[in-house]
């Protein structure tokens, strides 16, 4: 098990890097310093591997993400604490990521979307009717557009298309795009509440 766990993690540092195409079972055998049959002896394909990666994950947001949740003092404190999770993660990250993942591992994207579409739509969604009994959003918002916007919005950044500059600050593209939903969502309470918690940050940096 502790083999398999090396694989993971360099897997995953690989992957977050490069993207996924271009690292190959040679490539990682080579960082970890193992034999070729080593690393078949822990998983039978790159593909086991891709799979094993994105469970492990998608499984680590989901409890950062119930910890926010329970840890959050409102519905925008919530937003920013788990943005500081999406800023350390996207700031070690290739944006070609997603499209490997598309392109060549079909299965594995099937999960992913998943992930988006059950998982993130009820936190998302939670999260907007919180703010609203808070009175930190607006309450005519629609929520079921707004809940399939933001899911959307959110994977904008990985689309080099769209945003070249990702290539080198997907982070940042985020931060763009995360404070413009938010102060779209906001009523001059939020407003302020938003302005506090950048302000925190700034100062931590």
């Amino acid at each position: 098990m502790e083999m398999k766990e090396r694989i993971l993690q360099k897997s995953e540092e690989l992957f977050k890097r490069f993207g996924i195409r271009s690292v190959t079972m040679d490539e990682i055998s080579y960082q970890l310093g193992i034999s070729k049959k080593t690393l078949y002896q822990s998983f039978a394909d790159k593909e086991e591997i891709v799979h094993a990666v994105f469970d492990s994950i998608m499984n680590d947001n989901k409890s950062k993400c119930m910890s926010d949740k329970s840890m959050a003092d409102n519905a925008i404190h919530e937003v920013f604490l788990a943005f500081d999770h999406v800023m350390q993660m996207f700031s070690e990250m290739n944006p070609a990521i997603l499209f490997d993942l598309h392109k060549y591992h079909p299965g594995v994207y099937v999960k992913f979307n998943a992930y988006k579409w059950e998982f993130l739509y009820t936190v998302i969604k939670e999260n907007l009717e919180r703010g609203i009994k808070e009175e930190l959003y607006r309450p005519e918002i629609h929520i079921e557009i707004m809940t399939r916007y933001r899911i959307e919005s959110s994977m904008l950044p990985f689309n080099t298309d769209v945003f070249p500059q990702s290539k080198k600050d997907l982070a940042g593209v985020e931060r763009e795009i995360m404070e413009h939903f938010l102060y779209g969502l906001a009523t001059q309470k939020g407003t302020k509440l938003i302005q506090k918690y950048k302000q925190e940050r700034l100062k931590q940096q």
